[in-house]
């Protein structure tokens, strides 16, 4: 894969992530990069992906796009494959799988929400593939991408819906 890119795309690369001329170190999935991702694999798949969304938390952070919508308390993710609801965001009581999107940590404070898998979710291709930030330098996420927290506002605050994430082949090992 070879797509036509603009400095608007938010291209992986092996120094990194290039968007608008600049390089932003980042981790990905602990299990690498995929062509073929499945649920619990650990791993960010190969594409070019479409930003969706963003999500903040409104009692921590700025918000950091005027297109942002704040995380509230009782926000999940739901997780579980086996249920109409997988890959979206629900609302607490929610009995099935989910993520806590309004965390203690503050990996979440901001998150950037691809098309992976979205909005017609395939059984066993994995749930969603978020930009966030990162709990360290090189510590694998579960298939995400994440960041420093202020490259991962910098990169918020200049995002468009048009602007896209791409992921090459050449990436996998």
């Amino acid at each position: 894969m070879t797509p036509y890119t603009t400095p608007n795309d938010l291209v992986l690369t092996k120094r990194g992530l290039r968007f608008q001329g600049q390089y932003f170190p980042c981790t990905i999935g602990k299990g690498g990069i995929s062509s073929d991702k499945r649920e619990g694999d650990g791993a960010t798949p190969v594409g070019i992906h479409g930003i969706v969304g963003m999500l903040y938390r409104p009692d921590r952070i700025a918000k950091p796009a005027n297109w942002a919508v704040p995380i509230r308390p009782g926000d999940l993710w739901s997780d579980d494959p086996h249920h109409e609801d997988y890959n979206l965001m629900v609302r607490a009581p929610y009995p099935h799988s989910h993520e806590v999107l309004r965390r203690a940590d503050p990996l979440y404070d901001i998150v950037i929400l691809t098309d992976w898998n979205w909005p017609r979710a395939e059984f066993k291709r994995g749930s969603a593939i978020f930009l966030h930030r990162w709990r360290r330098p090189v510590f694998g996420t579960e298939g995400c991408i994440g960041f420093r927290p202020d490259h991962l506002k910098r990169i918020a605050a200049r995002i468009t819906f048009g602007t896209r994430l791409i992921v090459p082949n050449s990436l996998i090992r």
